[in-house]
């Protein structure tokens, strides 16, 4: 049985939808028929036996009547009753026994058997009043027994057996031939064998009808889809015949929409990277033009220049890293580093490298641990995450304000919240955060500093741990970045 499975497997045309339709529809279609034929036959052959017995049982007791009558188990020489033998002998090909109450073979219609004992199971069972009925299928006969049964006159009635009562003088052994059954259920089965074969033909036409139009459905989407590969349409695929092809074709249109959108992205992205770069490039080129343009340039003002070109150097060197960075997170999940790490004590060490930055604002960041962590993750790319949010949260934030770093888990996953008292995001915005050199203050973006990558390159990290990250945020009054990662590394 593997070895037909794994045959069928290799078999390329057995992995066809429509092959797979046509064979079900095929064997629904056939098998039925076949047990129709036989079950017909079997019902026949049962009910042709039956009727034969009864016809056969029915002259039997007539005929044992005048056995009794004619006293033919003590004189067998009555014309009459070896005519009715042989008559009926003759009309069912088969052969009568007569036999008396001490097991001898009285008359043989066959003339072989006569003055024999025969002692059977079922001549005396018979003996005793019980009629048997044997039908051979192998070699074709059925055999019946009959006693001869003879009631007490009055004349022979005594005080043991009485007048009225049953006495079982003989049986009649009788095997009937059933050839003219078998004949015609051989007829019976070449017709229906003919009918047979003339269904299948029509349901191996109806099957590969059936299976070709019930395929067409999934043609069109494939031709659909193949259109869109080529480039011919982007518009969405529509083929509501089925539901399992309207989902095919639902999927197909979220992941046409997703790829609409990646690229969208991909040209907006190219565009900003475009814009990023070239604007510290422009301002350095713009200071150094006006250096040269002038001359006799005081040390001051060469000095303040030269700062300047440093502060667009080391701004473009930062766009440069976070692009490096976010090139690296888009590889593949399996460059993670992953290690058994406590969360509790890499925030306390990211915490304590970032408050001297919020103490200039005099904000004040807080670590709440509710229980101690210990999880699998990348330690670089927690680390990123943990910092690019408290970064965020410091620098978005107004003077004298908090943020407060929760730390929490169950028995899955571990959560990181960090709560901002800062200037919010709008409710418009909370969807686009994440995308690349998207700034919420585009007008106070330069003075706040930052390449509008640190969002992306977090989510970014969080995905490649399987995890989530969602922002609630109210305008004007502060923001709440929540973080769930699993305890352990999830394998797909």
């Amino acid at each position: 049985m593997a070895d037909i499975k794994a045959i069928l497997k290799n078999l390329k045309i057995w992995r066809s939808l429509k092959v797979r339709l046509f064979v079900i529809i095929f064997l629904v279609g056939s098998i039925p028929s076949i047990f129709v034929r036989v079950g017909i036959l079997e019902n026949y052959e049962s009910r042709a036996v039956d009727v034969r017995t009864s016809d056969v049982q029915t002259q039997l007791r007539i005929i044992a009547n005048h056995l009794i009558t004619y006293n033919y188990l003590q004189d067998t020489s009555s014309e009459m009753i070896g005519a009715e033998l042989e008559q009926l002998s003759n009309l069912y090909n088969g052969r009568v026994l007569i036999i008396n109450g001490n097991l001898k073979v009285v008359k043989d219609t066959y003339a072989i058997s006569e003055g024999k004992t025969i002692i059977s199971e079922e001549v005396i069972r018979c003996m005793k009043g019980v009629n048997t009925v044997n039908y051979d299928a192998v070699n074709g006969f059925i055999e019946i027994t009959v006693p001869i049964v003879e009631t007490v006159s009055a004349q022979m009635a005594t005080a043991e057996v009485p007048e009225g009562t049953e006495v079982v003088r003989g049986v009649m052994l009788t095997s009937v031939s059933t050839d003219s059954i078998v004949n015609t259920m051989e007829l019976l089965n070449r017709k229906a064998l003919i009918v047979e074969i003339i269904m299948v033909f029509c349901i191996f036409a109806i099957a590969l009808i059936l299976a070709q139009i019930l395929i067409r459905p999934f043609d069109r989407v494939s031709k659909a889809i193949s259109e869109v590969k080529e480039g011919y349409t982007n518009e969405p695929v529509s083929v509501p015949d089925y539901l399992e092809t309207e989902h095919i074709v639902d999927a197909f249109n979220s992941l046409l929409e997703r790829m609409k959108a990646l690229d969208d992205s991909r040209k907006e992205f190219v565009a900003n990277v475009s814009h990023e770069l070239k604007t510290p490039i422009t301002s350095v080129k713009v200071l150094a033009d006006s250096l040269l343009a002038q001359q006799d340039v005081p040390a001051e003002l060469y000095q303040e220049f030269m700062v300047d070109i440093a502060e667009e150097i080391e701004r473009e060197d930062k766009i440069i890293n976070d692009l490096l960075a976010l090139v690296k997170l888009d590889k593949s999940a399996a460059q993670l580093n992953i290690g058994v790490i406590n969360i509790n004590d890499l925030a306390e060490i990211i915490l304590k490298r970032l408050r001297p930055i919020a103490r200039k604002k005099n904000i004040e960041v807080t670590l709440i641990s509710k229980r101690e962590i210990i999880a699998e993750v990348d330690e670089v790319k927690m680390s990123l995450i943990l910092t690019n949010l408290v970064e965020n949260a410091i620098k978005y934030n107004k003077e004298q304000g908090k943020v407060d770093v929760t730390l929490d888990a169950d028995h899955q996953f571990f959560t990181v919240e960090v709560a901002d008292t800062g200037i919010g995001i709008p409710g418009e915005s909370l969807s686009q955060i994440y995308e690349r050199f998207y700034r919420v203050d585009k007008s106070h973006s330069r003075e706040i500093g930052g390449t509008g990558l640190g969002l992306a390159i977090t989510k970014s990290a969080v995905l490649l741990h399987r995890g989530s990250i969602k922002a609630e945020s109210v305008e004007g009054e502060g923001t709440v970045f929540t973080v769930k990662i699993p305890l352990t590394r999830v394998l797909v």
